[in-house]
């Protein structure tokens, strides 16, 4: 029993990388004009005004972007930029970001109390 928990585990996990939608070679071409805001690495730009984008789970990028672009989500600069996308240029550009290295858990520079 348990080694037929383990199995089904270890196949779930690895579904995701199998049916991961998009061409993340394809979306860094495409992510080019995101980094004007999101930083070039997509780990934001120093001041904090935006978020930090690498790493995100694809499917959250990818369905943020979608609201953005059917208005489901209000941001003016967001709604503009995600307005041109197709959906498989939602699925490069997220395959692209959300595999970046990303500093979305590095909690180093907080100080303990």
């Amino acid at each position: 029993m348990t080694l037929r928990i383990l199995t089904a585990c270890l196949l779930l996990t690895a579904s995701g990388a199998v049916f991961a939608n998009g061409d993340a070679a394809a979306g860094a071409n495409k992510a080019k004009p995101c980094m004007a805001c999101h930083g070039n690495d997509f780990n934001a730009t120093a001041d904090g005004q935006y978020p930090r984008l690498a790493g995100q789970y694809q499917d959250y990028l990818a369905r943020a972007l979608h609201e953005y672009k059917s208005g489901d989500r209000s941001n003016p600069i967001m709604q503009g930029m995600a307005s041109s996308l197709s959906d498989a240029d939602i699925d490069d550009i997220t395959a692209y970001v959300s595999h970046l290295p990303s500093k979305l858990h590095d909690l180093s520079h907080m100080k303990r109390k």
